[in-house]
Parts: C-alpha cells; structure tokens; sequence
C-alpha cells in the first residue's frame, strides 16, 4: 500500500513530541524558564532547542552526523563536555532557587528578559548527548528515502495491521511533521506551567530546585560516560 500523506505527516508530529517530551535536561530548563522569568520565556528557550535541532538536521543532512557516529573518540568528547555544560548550568538553577526565595530577586529574573534562556538551551542542546543519539540514529533514518510499515511489528496483531499506517521517510511531509510536534511541546509545555497561576509561583523554588538536580544527574552520568568512552 502507498504510504499515506496524513500518517507520514501524523508520524512526523509523534517523532517530534517523542524527542521533545520526554523528562530530561532540556525540559528542566524550559520549566526553569517557565517559572522564573514567564511564558514567553520558557517558550523561547524551547526554541533556542528547537535550533539545535535544525542545525542537528542540517548536518545529517548533508551527511557530517555520520562522520561524527563513526568517530567515537570526538563522540566521546562532545558527551563529556556536554556533561560538563549541564553541571555547570546546575549551579546556575541552584542559585536561581535560592534568589526565587525573596521577591526582590524574583523581579530582578524576570527583568533578564528571554535571551538568556533562548542562549542556554540552544548551547545545552548541542552538546546534548540525547539529542545528538536521536540524530544519529533515528534522524538518519527519517531522512532516508524509503517506507516504514508502522503497524506491521505490533505483536500479536502485526499482520493484520500490516499497510494500514504506512510511512514514506525523507518525505517533506514526515520532516514537517516532526518540528511541528516540537513546536506543540515547546509552546503547549510554558503553557500548562503557567496555567497554574500563583500555584506556580509558590512553587517557583522548588521547580528551580528540580531543574538544578536534573541537570545535575544527567551532568554526573554524561561526564562519566563520555570519561568512559574516551578511556
């Protein structure tokens, strides 16, 4: 069965909320953004996310992702200093926390306006082991002319699935889909943290003071991995 233009692109839409949604660095610092400084924020640190992303999609394109998936020295060295960044924009979050205490320093964060956040996802994201593990294997992949039977590996019920969902990667329409559904994360994401109203605002610390400890987790175990695979 040719693949269908609405499940290529409904694909796409999945793919992109699979890379975005998920609880990780990147989403402790849109929170962290959220919180502190607005909406407006959180959604533009999405973007700056968002960026590396398209310059993440730009290299696979033209083909330098696969240099760096067969050079597991320099692979190594982006994850450790990937690792490096999150810690240090852990101390960062830390103190941000501890400034959301007093409602002085609250208003002086918001006034740093939504540059600076935009500036620090978009430096994290690029050294973003998660991220450049998905463009080193499944981007590739969606960039790959071809067709995936989606349906056809469910268990149990594949071959009789088989053809209902068919995709055409390195469509167009595949690749729409999926910054489409990172926009919908990064957009829908600030959305229901502030739609908490002053609930989020008692609980601006303590999200800071989460961002912080994720960043920090993940900061310890890519340091360790890229120490690793260096070694």
């Amino acid at each position: 069965m040719a693949a269908s233009p609405v499940a290529s692109l409904g694909a796409g839409v999945l793919f992109g909320l699979a890379l975005a949604a998920p609880p990780g660095p990147m989403n402790a610092v849109i929170a962290e953004e959220s919180v502190l400084r607005g909406w407006l924020a959180g959604v533009t640190a999405g973007l700056g996310a968002m960026l590396a992303d398209a310059c993440f999609f730009v290299l696979a394109l033209v083909g330098i992702v696969t240099v760096v998936q067969d050079a597991p020295t320099l692979r190594g060295a982006m994850i450790l200093g990937g690792g490096a960044l999150m810690l240090y924009f852990a101390i960062g979050a830390a103190t941000s926390a501890r400034e959301a205490l007093t409602v002085e320093s609250e208003a002086a964060a918001t006034e740093e306006g939504v540059g600076r956040g935009f500036r620090k996802a978009f430096v994290l994201a690029l050294t973003n082991p998660y991220q450049i593990a998905f463009w080193l294997t499944v981007g590739v992949g969606l960039l790959e002319p071809g067709t995936v039977d989606v349906l056809e590996k469910t268990p149990y019920v594949g071959a009789e699935l088989a053809g209902l969902v068919v995709v055409r990667t390195g469509s167009p329409l595949l690749l729409t889909g999926l910054f489409a559904g990172i926009v919908c994360w990064i957009v829908g994401f600030p959305t229901a943290l502030r739609a908490a109203g002053k609930r989020v605002d008692r609980l601006t610390p303590v999200v800071a003071g989460g961002s912080a400890v994720v960043l920090a987790g993940f900061g310890l175990l890519f340091v360790a991995d890229g120490l690793g695979t260096l070694l």
